[in-house]
């Protein structure tokens, strides 16, 4: 089959021990993301199988009936929100996904958690221009963590806070709430208690219509001066504009995002502020992760090429 592999911005896919599974097969790889709907054709015309990282690159209707070779769209993980499942059905393309693993974006919100706290990047910064110990960390021990969303990623954050003897207060929808108090973890009164308790606030909820702008501008504001605010799952669950505004109002105190609503960014608001940590959406970006979407995804590929049984998520096939 003809191959195409948008969007691989640090060249590695074919680095994978996975990538061996599309042997025989003709691959295209791009290491950039276009956005014009003529270059995507330019670029997927011969394709008979697109795999996609992630959201990177959403597949609408009016791209989808300019492609009248493909077959198969093999998503790396298990979402697909971003591909027109209905056009999809109309074309006769199968849309394939694959498993995931929460670890790497769990430690990753760790990561920023401490790299915030500590003033680690501005420590590491001012070390090598000569300058010795010009901020005051925060430490966590004794302080409170709040979890907006108790799934996978969620619980192994959690677990870290408890690590490290935080205080784990949990927000989120019923289920959440309820799965959260069976595990022994303290349940918020309301949103608004939630947000004025956390000292560090770590958001953890799947993008859809219900959490769209989850987070308001009064929840911001009613934090405290001293908190955090951590976003590495998707920048739309915050109200527009309103993580900004907060920053510079001082409530939150400081914020760290790995999720830009448009991606690659290149000028964001937010990387104008000092009192933010922002990473380059790398949450799920490590080698073990990597393997694992990655050989789904292609072993999907080899699956479907050779009519084997496969789960067809634009058929509604659970």
């Amino acid at each position: 089959m003809k191959v195409v592999i948008p969007d691989d911005y640090q060249d590695c896919v074919r680095t994978l021990d996975a990538f061996a599974k599309l042997a025989g097969h003709q691959v295209t790889v791009y290491n950039d993301t276009v956005t014009d709907e003529d270059q995507l054709v330019a670029r997927f015309q011969d394709a008979e199988a697109l795999v996609l990282i992630r959201e990177r690159t959403p597949i609408t209707a009016s791209l989808l009936a300019r492609l009248p070779k493909l077959k198969v769209i093999s998503q790396t993980g298990g979402g697909a929100a971003h591909v027109d499942m209905a056009a999809c059905r109309q074309h006769g393309v199968t849309v394939l996904a694959g498993t995931g693993s929460p670890y790497a974006a769990a430690e990753l919100t760790w990561g920023l958690i401490l790299a915030a706290m500590r003033h680690i990047p501005d420590e590491v910064n001012n070390l090598k221009a000569g300058r010795w110990q010009r901020t005051l960390g925060t430490g966590l021990k004794g302080r409170t963590l709040g979890i907006f969303g108790y799934g996978k990623i969620g619980q192994l954050v959690a677990r870290y806070g408890q690590a490290f003897e935080m205080n784990v207060l949990v927000w989120g929808r019923e289920t959440t709430r309820e799965r959260a108090a069976a595990a022994g973890l303290e349940v918020a009164d309301s949103q608004a208690d939630f947000f004025a308790r956390s000292d560090v606030l770590s958001l953890h909820l799947r993008l859809n219509p219900e959490t769209r702008g989850i987070v308001t501008a009064e929840n911001l504001a009613s934090m405290k001066p001293t908190a955090l605010l951590v976003n590495t799952s998707r920048a739309p669950l915050v109200e527009d504009g309103a993580l900004e505004v907060a920053l510079n109002a001082g409530r939150p105190g400081m914020a760290a995002v790995d999720v830009f609503d448009d991606e690659p960014v290149r000028a964001h608001p937010l990387l104008e502020l000092a009192n933010v940590v922002a990473t380059p959406h790398l949450g799920y970006v490590e080698k073990d992760s990597y393997e694992l979407y990655f050989g789904d995804a292609f072993d999907n590929v080899v699956a479907f090429d050779k009519g084997q049984p496969v789960r067809n998520l634009a058929a509604g096939e659970a």
